[in-house]
């Protein structure tokens, strides 16, 4: 984990050109403070934006996380390095994940090939030693004819009626080509964790696995004001059970994490570049174990300000915004152990998720119920924002 929190590794390629913020705790005022990561370090910026709701509602988030006058808390390298808890000083400050009271959102099934392993999952009942016989004949049955298929087209609901009629239709099928995006609630608004930080799993899962996402922020508008990176912890055999179960096959203590920074759309960086980032995933088990996976943003099904639109419009409103894991393509195969079981985590992996443009998120997996547990709710960030008088 030490070797992979550090600066270099952890900010975006141009380092700190963009528009950068996030947050950090501040143990001399016992809670979080929303700082902009600048050349010339780390400043609290609370007293522009108290929370990273209030950023993201601004009218320029990126003018503001360049320019809002903040106090310097520290570089960005000794704030890193302090941020894992097993190294941690806890007098002093620390990474969070990037966001407070935003709802925190998920897209599933945009990518053909994971939709195609939701469907094996399914019809395999959340047993990984069945996988690779269905796999084979979903693929050879519906592989080539979903690739190119824009959701919700002509075609694809020609394609429903056919797969109907032989009776091969899905559920995941319905959101991956349909008219209707999946969209869900993956975790409660400062739940989440950041980089540097252990990611949980449920701990009667056993077929499981990272998904790396784009995560979008998105303001109380329905407006994209920026982007970070996310890990949609999944549990394969608790889905694959029951569509019923997704819930705690995706919402468990410490299972949502996003960072390390939110980077704000400016005149470098916008949803046009989302759409061409290239996502990596590498997992490394403490046996030795490494798998490499690579995501395209390029291949998505439904363009990410279309997701949105189905997440924000006049049927439903977040009035403190939200932010969305935009799905991934990626649903690892490789056996981990014996032939044909598949990839599933162990306790101890450590899994990384970098995009160029967005820098990496670390984390290391372990079990959720010995995570830290989620103990500062909304609460008790108003309590330290009326403290600090911050609260306006």
């Amino acid at each position: 984990m030490r070797a992979r929190v550090t600066s270099a590794l952890t900010l975006p390629a141009d380092g700190t050109d963009g528009a950068l913020a996030g947050r950090v705790w501040r143990p001399d005022l016992h809670g979080p403070a929303i700082v902009a990561v600048r050349s010339a370090g780390v400043f609290d910026i609370s007293g522009t934006a108290a929370t990273m709701r209030d950023l993201c509602e601004a009218a320029d988030p990126a003018h503001l996380a360049r320019t809002a006058p903040g106090e310097r808390i520290g570089t960005f390298a000794e704030i890193l390095a302090n941020t894992p808890e097993a190294l941690r000083n806890s007098a002093k400050p620390w990474l969070l994940a990037p966001i407070d009271l935003q709802a925190v959102k998920a897209a599933g099934v945009t990518f053909a090939r994971s939709m195609l392993e939701r469907v094996i999952e399914e019809q395999a009942k959340g047993a990984p030693e069945k996988a690779n016989a269905i796999r084979a004949t979903i693929d050879q049955q519906l592989g080539g004819s979903l690739r190119n298929l824009k959701p919700g087209s002509r075609q694809a609901l020609e394609l429903k009626r056919t797969l109907i009629a032989q009776g091969a239709w899905s559920q995941y099928l319905e959101v991956g080509i349909g008219e209707d995006a999946e969209i869900f609630t993956k975790a409660q608004p400062m739940s989440a964790v950041g980089h540097g930080m252990d990611a949980g799993l449920h701990p009667r899962s056993t077929w499981n696995n990272p998904e790396p996402e784009v995560v979008l922020a998105v303001a109380s508008t329905g407006r994209i004001v920026g982007a970070t990176l996310g890990n949609d912890v999944n549990l394969r055999d608790f889905e694959g059970r029951s569509a019923l179960l997704l819930s705690k096959a995706k919402d468990n203590n410490a299972s949502a994490a996003i960072g390390p920074l939110i980077r704000f759309f400016d005149g470098q960086f916008s949803l046009d570049t989302v759409r061409r980032i290239e996502v990596h995933l590498t997992v490394d088990g403490l046996e030795g174990f490494r798998l490499n996976g690579q995501s395209s943003m390029a291949e998505i099904a439904r363009d990410p300000a279309d997701l949105v639109a189905e997440m924000v419009n006049r049927t439903h409103q977040y009035p403190d915004g939200a932010v969305l894991y935009l799905g991934t393509m990626f649903a690892p195969t490789k056996d981990r152990g014996a032939p044909g079981m598949g990839f599933t985590h162990h306790d101890g992996d450590i899994v990384t998720i970098q995009a160029a443009e967005l820098g990496s998120l670390t984390n290391r997996m372990t079990m959720a119920d010995k995570a830290p547990p989620w103990t500062f709710g909304v609460a008790d960030l108003m309590r330290t924002l009326a403290r600090r008088g911050l609260l306006r």
